[in-house]
């Protein structure tokens, strides 16, 4: 008996282990998404421009660079989330794809002067790929890592991680772009701002080997006929049966349906405010100084989102972060001063995390767990087809327009649509079918 209790004791400090271990990639990962993504990048892209070019241009232009990077990451990460699946090998997906967007942030250090726009694109496409494509993996491991009745929880502590690891590099860069050059002259803002681009690439690489050490390869389990199939063939094979099954999971797909069209709107906010404070002219303090306010404030509301899920169901507190983002698309129309781009800023950290974490954990509860990687690769597709429609609108509305006051007031439109679409959505009966489909392929393999 008390073997027994010891190795109880043993199991659940490994568990509690693996999952800080995959927290720690939220840590890792989200300073790509801070410095590169929203705060230091894209500035340093807006001058990049040609003699000539207007900022509306570039915002066009960096609009378009998101959109493209996203759609090569939405294209390929079903099959390869199918082939992780069928090999076993989601930690070995994940460590190919952050090897990429390590080394891709890293040359980001090369364009340094007028019209290098281009090879900073080209840079930006293959991190972001390397970026996209190891989160699929990252949340493929979600299911197996924490519990039914934690993955909210774990889910939300992910993105606490993630806001405070991305926030504390973000700080450390700020002091290398704005601190350094002022007692060292003769350094330059834009060496500093390149080097922080290195930073990132250090940070992500360090801080995903706990993950990699700490949290185990998922069991194979392959499904009756697959035996001697080769990957790429058994991975569309896999593919073209889930869509056949598609009503099966009716749950599950209402789910990223709705979950796709409210990205949209969440998706551009995050990649294009700094970008849209910068054609407002706002200084740069505040522009990058409210991305650091934002990351640090979000932390907590990230955790208090999980703790919410509990008290209300994860679709009600999903349903209150996009009410609050719906009055925030409505108050970016109206914004002219710096303060209110601080304002606005505070209201995103207490829903940003929130909604992204419920929106990963309500996903996680409605699939059956051997076939995370392919259907988080699905899930990849809704998130990053959400990241080309709403910055290419955005790029669009932009060039017609020639500001871009009235892409950000259409956002609400994502919003709205998206809360009604997860009205039809019924996670107790997906999860349901998950479980069903989950001791199906057990049985199968046993």
């Amino acid at each position: 008996m008390e073997s027994s209790t010891v190795m109880d004791a043993e199991s659940e400090k490994q568990h509690k282990l693996a999952i800080r271990a995959w927290t720690m990639y939220d840590w890792a990962n989200s300073s790509f998404a801070t410095t590169i993504m929203a705060a230091v990048l894209p500035v340093y892209y807006a001058t990049l421009g040609a003699a000539g070019e207007s900022s509306a241009m570039m915002t066009s232009r960096w609009g378009f660079t998101t959109a493209f990077a996203a759609l090569v990451a939405a294209v390929i990460s079903p099959v390869l989330g199918a082939v992780a699946d069928f090999r076993g090998s989601k930690k070995k997906f994940l460590t190919i794809f952050m090897l990429l967007g390590v080394i891709s942030t890293a040359l980001l250090f090369i364009p340094n002067k007028s019209g290098d726009w281009l090879i900073a694109s080209i840079f930006f496409i293959f991190a972001n790929i390397g970026f996209a494509g190891s989160l699929v993996y990252y949340d493929a491991l979600l299911p197996h890592v924490a519990r039914a009745d934690e993955i909210d929880q774990v889910s939300s502590r992910g993105y606490m991680m993630g806001y405070i690891g991305g926030g504390i590099l973000l700080a450390v860069n700020l002091v290398m772009i704005m601190v350094i050059p002022s007692i060292f002259p003769a350094i330059g803002t834009g060496l500093m701002t390149r080097l922080s681009f290195v930073t990132v690439a250090i940070w992500w690489f360090c801080f995903t080997l706990p993950l990699l050490f700490r949290v185990k390869e998922p069991v194979r389990r392959i499904e009756a006929g697959e035996e001697n199939l080769q990957p790429i063939k058994a991975s569309f094979n896999r593919l073209k049966k889930t869509f056949g099954e598609l009503k099966k999971y009716r749950d599950l797909s209402l789910g990223l349906l709705a979950f796709w069209v409210y990205a949209n709107g969440i998706g551009t906010i995050i990649t294009m405010a700094t970008i849209y404070g910068k054609e407002l002219h706002f200084s740069d303090t505040t522009l990058i100084g409210t991305l650091l306010m934002v990351q640090f404030l979000a932390a907590p509301f990230a955790y208090l989102f999980g703790w919410l899920a509990k008290k209300l169901g994860t679709k009600k507190s999903i349903y209150l972060s996009l009410v609050i983002y719906s009055l925030i698309a409505i108050a970016g129309y109206f914004l002219y001063k710096e303060w209110q781009f601080w304002a606005l800023g505070a209201a995103v950290a207490t829903v940003q995390g929130g909604s992204q974490a419920l929106s990963r954990s309500m996903i996680g509860k409605m699939m059956p767990k051997s076939k995370s990687a392919e259907f988080y690769g699905f899930f990849s597709v809704f998130e990053k087809f959400a990241s080309i429609l709403g910055p290419f609108i955005f790029g669009v509305v932009s060039r017609i327009m020639n500001e871009s006051r009235l892409s950000i007031a259409s956002l609400i439109v994502f919003f709205v649509l998206g809360i009604f679409i997860l009205t039809r959505v019924n996670i107790e009966r997906g999860n349901q079918v998950a479980l069903q489909e989950e001791a199906s392929m057990i049985s199968a393999n046993s």
